[in-house]
């Protein structure tokens, strides 16, 4: 290895030295540049990414990036290290975009621990099986019990408001009601 080309004082230096020559194909000055950086560029790509295996698949990356645009590097614009730092970075976040959301990738034994808030899709079933046999029960009553049992458990009407709408007693209300749940109960139990 080149002596002459090791970490200076302040630890990257080199690293402005080295770039020219990397660009030029000079693979001793790249194997002394991924030596003196990739700790720093892991450190970066390891604060983004959750997944070390992940960060070291981006670190290559880099490295593989820095070798085909080296010549790219404008020391009139940057450090050598800031350039590398910042590929580093955007390498990294663009990794993380693509991977799928982290409760997508979180262990499958996780899942008997994670509680789904909804409803099982047997129980949800069960909801539209019961659902379609009250409809087709609530079809068998009369008219006019179908019309009560409707407002009242579907809107929430009360028996007086029912009363006054379809301007029936209150007590015949409550009767019609009440042998109309019969019926439904009935029918269901078949």
């Amino acid at each position: 290895m080149d002596a002459e080309f090791r970490t200076n004082e302040d630890g990257f230096a080199e690293a402005d030295r080295l770039l020219p020559r990397v660009a030029a194909g000079d693979r001793a000055a790249f194997e002394i540049l991924y030596r003196d950086t990739a700790p720093t560029l892991m450190g970066i790509c390891l604060r983004v990414l959750p997944d070390r295996s992940e960060a070291e698949d981006v670190l290559q990356d880099v490295f593989v990036l820095v070798w085909g645009k080296a010549a790219q590097f404008d020391p009139a614009r940057s450090r050598a290290i800031g350039w590398l730092c910042s590929i580093a970075r955007h390498r990294a976040i663009d990794r993380l975009r693509t991977l799928p959301a982290p409760a997508l990738r979180a262990s499958i034994e996780w899942a008997d621990e994670t509680a789904d808030p909804g409803p099982s899709p047997a129980t949800r079933a069960d909801a539209a099986a019961t659902r379609v046999r009250l409809d087709d029960c609530i079809d068998e009553l009369d008219p006019r019990r179908q019309a009560l049992i409707r407002t009242a458990f579907y809107e929430g009407a009360t028996y007086g408001e029912l009363a006054q709408r379809s301007g029936s007693p209150l007590g015949s209300i409550k009767s019609w009601i009440r042998r109309a749940l019969q019926q439904l109960k009935a029918c269901l139990e078949r």
